[in-house]
């Protein structure tokens, strides 16, 4: 049993602040779910269409971006999951107790700010398709020029906050709900846009072949020209692109709050379905969508944004797929915001603090810049991050193994880490200073800077203790730990665990829900593979647009009553 004095004192604590207690872990399908949802998103129609802008060939897109995205899948299973599994804490939390709050708090301030800015411009991306149902005009401005714009934001913000409030399990549950049919609805819309493709190409809306979609690709997809007219970025751009899109959340440890719920470090490998269905198919599919709308608008794929693409290709469903993209990237970013500017007001609970922090991210969504900048900010972010993930990264994985002393400096009671803020700030030079003289493709920055901060701040932490050994606090905090342990279980005996095993009482609904998602793929295809000319082509495509709605809300309405069912089931079979 727990002492009563630790009992009171564990029980006072924010439960954020704690680790993650055994009986809260998930399975792997929640993991699938939550990163499909999470990176088959809104941005995926940015980045397709940036791939074109940038000039990349056919092949070097198939193959760059398989390279890339395993790469990533590996850097998250290698380097994210381990630490969040071992340690059960956020990297918010974790980072206190080794680099002190002074560089914490600092740290956590820049999170909010990142992560801020990115859900606004996944909330301005949905905004983009609700705009043209109420026929609002183009916002071609930084700063919002229609009232009705903003009053639109305001309504789709308000609604991201209010799931991102309810922690994990509603974002989770959210993604899981919109991963499926977000992939089915990117593959379709490249299905559907394909034939007008192939008439502007070869003449015919047929495709014959493996050949037929290389050239089509080549001659009016990646052409391996830019928008400039020069030739366009290689290979190896192609797949560190795809490898450094995410360096804030594997090589920068910010998925800690996320894989801390995972039961075992192999579910890193779950981020699979985010790179290989979202940032593989998606970036392909997105392509393909913005040429094919660019044909038929007879326009560049530059001047299209989201909701002009989605709605070429999807007809009614593709005001959808903007909006729920848009939110599912939104509702996870805005999650680790809360966490990050949680873990500053310790005295304000996650929910709270997730709304101000919401509010504000609402207002930010109004400037339509966010939105522009995104692919900078993505990149940056990483840069600035990537330093304090080699920070955590030395002292979890490498101290160990070369004989120093984990949370050396909370054991030495140091209010904050000099080699903590020292190797942060060298990590940042060094990585900026890179890019500044131009010696490395900036796709690859995040690589050396992530080692030389490792080094850095390996050599200072032993100057300042870490090679030192501190028997008696490592001894209080291992009953501290053991302690918290024992509290947990106690708390999930007087909770009581749900039974899961109860998901064939909605397998019918479920079924149901799946049978739509195949239709979908079906009447796609009948698109792609069965119009021999453009009028064919053209009845297809508008049978395709009616009954992919249809279908889009068999879906959601089977899926969310099943997903509903499920919590009712469980929480009826709790005792």
């Amino acid at each position: 049993m727990v002492d009563a004095a630790d009992n009171h004192s564990i029980a006072a604590m924010d439960p954020e602040q704690l680790p993650i207690p055994q009986h809260q872990l998930h399975d792997w399908p929640h993991f699938v779910g939550l990163y499909a949802g999470e990176h088959v998103a809104a941005t995926e129609f940015v980045i397709g269409a940036t791939f074109v802008a940038m000039g990349a060939s056919t092949k070097d897109i198939l193959i760059g971006l398989l390279i890339g995205n395993f790469l990533a899948i590996l850097s998250w299973t290698l380097i994210t999951t381990p630490i969040a599994v071992q340690t059960r804490l956020s990297l918010y939390t974790y980072l206190e107790k080794i680099a002190g709050d002074s560089m914490t708090r600092l740290y956590n301030w820049a999170n909010v700010l990142i992560f801020t800015v990115i859900s606004a411009a996944m909330i301005t991306v949905s905004c983009t398709a609700v705009r043209l149902l109420f026929n609002i005009p183009a916002q071609l401005q930084w700063y919002p020029t229609d009232l009705p714009f903003v009053a639109v934001v305001l309504a789709v913000g308000m609604i991201v906050v209010l799931i991102a409030m309810y922690g994990f399990n509603a974002v989770a549950e959210f993604s899981g709900l919109c991963g499926p049919w977000l992939v089915v609805m990117f593959v379709s819309g490249a299905f559907v846009l394909y034939p007008a493709l192939a008439e502007s190409v070869l003449g015919r809306t047929t495709i014959e072949g493996w050949a037929d979609f290389l050239a089509i690709g080549d001659h009016s997809i990646w052409t391996g020209v830019n928008s400039e007219g020069k030739p366009g970025i290689g290979l190896w751009e192609v797949a560190g692109f795809a490898w450094a899109a995410n360096t804030i959340t594997h090589f920068g440890l910010i998925d800690m709050a996320l894989l801390r719920y995972a039961k075992r470090t192999v579910y890193g490998l779950c981020t699979s379905a985010g790179m290989l269905f979202g940032h593989y198919i998606a970036w392909i599919a997105s392509g393909i969508m913005g040429a094919g709308a660019a044909v038929l608008l007879k326009t560049s794929i530059v001047e299209l944004d989201p909701g002009d693409v989605a709605f070429r290709a999807l007809g009614m469903s593709g005001y959808v797929i903007v909006i729920v993209a848009g939110w599912t990237t939104a509702n996870a970013n805005l999650y680790r915001a809360g966490l990050a500017a949680q873990a500053i007001f310790h005295d304000r609970s996650r929910k709270k603090v997730t709304f101000v922090v919401g509010c504000v991210t609402v207002a930010v969504a109004c400037f339509p810049f966010v939105f522009r900048q995104i692919l900078p900010l993505l990149t940056y972010a990483g840069l600035i991050v990537v330093p304090v993930g080699a920070i955590v990264f030395a002292e979890h994985i490498v101290f160990p193994r070369i004989g120093f002393t984990r949370y050396w400096a909370r054991y030495r009671n140091l209010p904050h880490s000099v080699p903590a803020i020292a190797s942060w700030i060298v990590g940042l030079a060094f990585g900026f200073g890179l890019n500044a003289m131009n010696l490395l493709s900036f796709y690859y920055l995040f690589l050396p800077t992530w080692l030389v901060t490792i080094v850095v701040y390996t050599l200072l932490a032993k100057s300042y203790g870490a090679a030192e050994s501190y028997p008696e606090q490592e001894a209080k905090e291992a009953r501290l730990q053991s302690a918290i342990k024992q509290f947990q279980h106690e708390q999930a005996i007087a909770e009581g665990e749900p039974i899961k095993d109860v998901r064939t009482k909605t397998k019918v609904f479920r079924w149901i829900s799946r049978v739509s998602l195949i239709l979908i793929l079906v009447l796609a295809s009948r698109v792609l593979l069965q119009s021999p000319d453009v009028p064919t082509y053209e009845a297809n495509r508008d049978i395709f647009y009616t009954w992919a709605f249809v279908l889009t809300l068999t879906y959601f309405g089977f899926a969310y009553w099943v997903l509903n069912r499920l919590k009712s089931l469980n929480s009826q079979t709790a005792h």
